[in-house]
């Protein structure tokens, strides 16, 4: 991963979705240091995959970066 962690590029995609940060409370919805450990720690040939909504928007977290889709 780049010195950017993954909250920054789960804000970032939602602001990319036109979203501000007062609009959705991420902290209610996952534990974004649990999923960094999680993603982090997955095995290097594994195909690791998390996915969650916020609010009418998918998220989809893998070992290569964040992708924020309105659904």
């Amino acid at each position: 991963m780049s010195d950017r962690t993954r909250l920054f590029e789960i804000v970032e995609a939602f602001e990319k979705q036109g979203l501000g940060r007062n609009e959705y409370q991420l902290q209610r919805v996952i534990d974004v240091e649990a999923l960094e450990q999680l993603v982090d720690s997955a095995d290097s040939h594994t195909d690791l995959e998390i996915q969650f909504t916020v609010s009418e928007f998918g998220v989809l977290v893998t070992d290569s970066g964040v992708t924020v889709t309105r659904m």
